[in-house]
């Protein structure tokens, strides 16, 4: 095999929009928040939450009382935030504070937009700054700014938190953008894809060959580093059928996703498998890999049309 010259890196996104359901309370202060409204809700002692909460976050009993606050309030703490991230509230340097609105017993957590770290403290007076387009999302505040108006003087009057066309459901954006550096051993497997050879490394120890390599045996905890080539072709040992549609991956649904024991291998990697019925894809079926467009790695597995595998040769790798 030849000598990996450096090890491969590669930008990588993991992302996941996930969307719930509100219920009454946090749909009122979402839908609130679309109409310049702040909304809290009461407990049983009296006291204000903001944000407001289904249940007490000391009693845990069931809160629906909702409560109109304020759009300015009070610093409780901060902390200076010289270098925002892709994705934060402000694109210049701001502060993050925890800010007790009028009429609220809690603190609700946003950023601060102010000119340096020397202009925010404890105990100053903000008030919101509304974005100009809302949707009923926490984005809504586009930002608190620095107030001189005293503490109550925007306290609004008693609202019951009840509005047209309220927002139901909540988009959660969750993305972690990193640069993935595979290792001396998956480095050499993935170069040696592009050639359309798939191969492992054997544990000098318990002699096992792990696809895709790891570069040290998870049993002996030795390191690997003697190549064997495997495969392509394998057997299905277990499989899920997918049902539902991720995003930008463009794969009509249902689908299988399986694990193969590739012939020489001792451990199952997992892939597709395409040209079959979902329905008839089964343990012990043969499979071959089926190459990608530009043909760098396997986009898919088929089946070889060999008789099925016997349980027993492949049931260690279930």
């Amino acid at each position: 095999m030849p000598d990996v010259p450096e090890v491969l890196t590669a930008p990588l996104v993991v992302e996941f929009p996930f969307t719930r359901s509100l219920g009454p309370v946090r749909s009122a202060f979402l839908t609130g928040l679309r109409e310049r409204t702040v909304l809290g809700v009461r407990t049983g002692d009296g006291r204000v939450v903001v944000p407001p909460t289904e249940y007490d976050p000391v009693t845990a009993e069931e809160l629906r009382e909702l409560v109109e606050v304020g759009s300015g309030g009070t610093v409780t703490t901060w902390a200076w935030n010289p270098a925002p991230r892709r994705g934060q509230p402000l694109t210049t340097p701001f502060a993050w504070v925890l800010v007790r609105l009028d009429g609220a017993d809690t603190a609700l957590l946003h950023a601060l937009d102010a000119t340096g770290p020397d202009a925010v403290r404890t105990g100053m007076r903000v008030r919101v700054r509304w974005a100009a387009a809302r949707t009923g999302a926490i984005t809504d505040i586009a930002c608190f700014v620095p107030d001189d108006g005293p503490a109550g003087e925007d306290l609004p009057a008693a609202h019951g938190g009840e509005f047209t066309d309220p927002v139901t459901l909540l988009t959660a954006p969750a993305r972690l953008d990193y640069t993935y550096a595979p290792g001396r051993a998956q480095s050499r497997y993935l170069q040696e894809l592009s050639a359309h050879r798939i191969v492992g490394e054997r544990c000098p120890s318990c002699r096992k060959v792990y696809v895709p390599p790891r570069g040290a045996c998870p049993t002996c905890g030795v390191a690997t580093d003697t190549q064997v080539e495997v495969g392509p072709r394998g057997t299905v040992t277990t499989f899920c059928i997918v049902n539902i549609k991720a995003r930008n991956l463009d794969i009509e649904v249902p689908y299988v996703y399986a694990h193969i024991a590739l012939d020489g291998a001792d451990l199952a990697l997992h892939a597709r498998i395409g040209g079959i019925p979902y329905d008839r894809v089964r343990m012990g079926l043969r499979v071959e890999p089926v190459w990608s467009g530009d043909g760098r790695f396997p986009d898919h597995y088929r089946p070889t049309g060999e008789p099925d595998a016997d349980y027993d040769s492949y049931k260690e790798l279930v």
